[in-house]
């Protein structure tokens, strides 16, 4: 039982029914009720319509008709008093909430806190300053960084699993977004995404992972058998090919377990990712989650998604031409007289260059694990993993009898894992593109404008690991991949309900299409009279 004292001040307030957060009140009706038994010093025994009657006055649910005793003692004008509530119902406890009076912030406000060391966000209209988190975030800090300073609603539904909700209100500014409106594209989106989980295709991953695995390890075994027992230069060839297609499989897994959990447990799938990225493949699964989820966040923007920045080697629109500035990598990508020579004739050595680009990817793993400049998660597993990579890979190789033999070896396995390299850019280079930085209120339309399927039929999914449906894996990067053409029909009726693009290409015709656009931007860096265009321009040429 305790005593409060109410001053003039604090009864006037309680009478206009002004709480603020000072106070330590009770709703005001229930408040009046009591201080009326007091006055009166009642003691009785309450009769289950009266409590019925005080619930309803006190704004309390009405199943709390429990009360067996209920007595006060004090004063009221000016003095103390206090009252004691007996109830009996180990179910319920009765929680007197303070209220308060929401506050609220524009979205002009909430866009000047996006920068490192000042980072807000907006999930559902409440805000939150995740600058502190932003280095521990499990998918890095640049999705946080390219996204601050507005709603990321979508975003975090797509990126993050439910229980993630748990953990946002210590992150909670006490503002709520001013004017805060969700369009009729993210409200289909979000209903779609509730009937997934309904439906636990969140959780049905089937037994793909398993299967992958398996096929690994055979393929493996064929690897080693034909290097070391066999000495016709065929086997040889076609040992290299297979480790290709190894790689390939071997990324699919680890793709996998970067978006959602494929093994049993957290500390299993950590393992999985390590085995089929570090070890098997020689690509540092820490590099990977590093651009990978910055390409998701910006799909298609030249100057934030690092998977269309291959300044000097290729440009996918003419934009890269005036030297922009990099935004993932923190530079200008330089448009000089060998980029513009080298891009000059990119639709040639589009092909060739793909053959050779896990030397780049081998390389871009030794930046980041070895830089003292960024945070890399798990850096010691990741060069682990990575040293066993470089153990057995150069000890196969040097089994074979001869130097041109191991050469073949060497360029075949890698021509091989071209095929993936290309997928990787059939998916994206004909796309729309843009500048800038993603924005959270059209997510959804840049997903659909910024990605092109591959249309296969369903005995080739293993193949292409589940990557040719490019539009619902962004759209849902947490759907096992088994499920991917089961959503497909729903995804493309939300694309046609709102008009938005929704492409589908053969393998061949998506080939096409990236040529195309190669050629444009290689024709355009050719003639030095032609000044940067702007994106308008850009929008109805994207494909040439």
């Amino acid at each position: 039982m305790r005593s409060q004292a109410f001053s003039p001040r604090e009864r006037e307030r309680e009478k206009n029914g002004v709480l603020g957060s000072d106070s330590a009140f009770l709703p005001p009706p229930f408040f009046l009720i009591l201080c009326l038994a007091a006055a009166h010093s009642i003691s009785f025994t309450a009769t289950p319509p009266f409590f019925s009657v005080l619930c309803s006055l006190s704004r309390l649910p009405a199943d709390l008709i429990h009360l067996l005793h209920f007595r006060t003692s004090g004063e009221y004008h000016g003095h103390s008093f206090g009252f004691i509530i007996i109830i009996i119902n180990i179910n319920i406890r009765i929680k007197i909430m303070q209220v308060v009076e929401k506050k609220y912030i524009t979205p002009e406000e909430l866009k000047e806190h996006n920068k490192p060391g000042d980072l807000w966000i907006s999930i559902q209209g409440k805000v939150y300053n995740v600058t502190d988190w932003a280095k521990d975030h499990p998918g890095g800090d640049v999705p946080i960084t390219n996204l601050a300073g507005q709603d990321v609603t979508d975003a975090f539904i797509a990126y993050h699993p439910g229980t993630a909700w748990q953990y946002l209100d210590k992150f909670f500014t006490g503002y709520h977004l001013k004017d805060f409106n969700v369009s009729e594209v993210s409200k289909d989106y979000r209903k779609l995404w509730v009937e997934f989980v309904k439906m636990g295709l969140f959780e049905k991953k089937e037994h793909v992972t398993l299967y992958t695995l398996s096929s690994v390890v055979v393929m493996f075994a064929i690897v080693i058998y034909g290097v070391l027992s066999c000495t016709s230069v065929w086997a040889h060839l076609g040992s290299a090919l297979l480790l290709g297609l190894l790689w390939m499989q071997s990324t699919y897994v680890g793709h996998d377990s970067g978006h959602y959990e494929v093994m049993s447990s957290r500390q299993y799938n950590k393992f999985a990712q390590i085995l089929c990225g570090n070890c098997l493949t020689g690509i540092s699964i820490a590099w990977w989650k590093w651009t990978h989820n910055a390409h998701h966040i910006a799909c298609n923007s030249l100057d934030y998604d690092p998977d269309l920045q291959h300044i000097p080697v290729f440009a996918v629109s003419s934009r890269f031409f005036s030297s922009m500035k990099s935004y993932f990598y923190g530079r200008y990508l330089k448009f000089d007289a060998l980029s513009r020579f080298l891009v000059s004739y990119q639709h040639w050595t589009f092909y060739p260059v793909l053959c050779f680009a896990r030397v780049n990817l081998y390389l871009q793993t030794f930046l980041l694990l070895f830089s003292r400049q960024r945070n890399v998660p798990d850096r010691a597993y990741n060069i682990t993993g990575i040293l066993v990579f470089w153990t057995w890979f150069p000890l196969l190789v040097s089994c074979l009898p001869n130097w041109p033999e191991r050469v073949m070896f060497v360029v075949a396995s890698m021509a091989a894992c071209s095929i993936q390299h290309l997928q990787f850019c059939l998916n994206h280079f004909a796309a729309n593109v843009y500048v800038g930085p993603p924005s959270g209120n059209d997510w959804f339309e840049k997903q659909t404008s910024g990605t092109l399927d591959i249309s296969c039929s369903s005995w080739m999914d293993w193949f292409f690991g589940g990557l040719q449906f490019q539009l619902e894996h962004h759209l849902f990067p947490r759907l096992p991949r088994a499920q991917l053409r089961k959503v497909s029909p729903l995804v493309i009726d939300l694309c046609k309900k709102h008009n938005l693009p929704y492409r589908s290409l053969s393998f061949f015709e998506a080939n096409l299409w990236t040529l195309k656009t190669l050629r444009t931007a290689a024709l355009q860096a050719r003639d030095h009279t032609i000044p940067p265009q702007n994106l308008l321009w850009e929008a109805f040429h994207t494909h040439g």
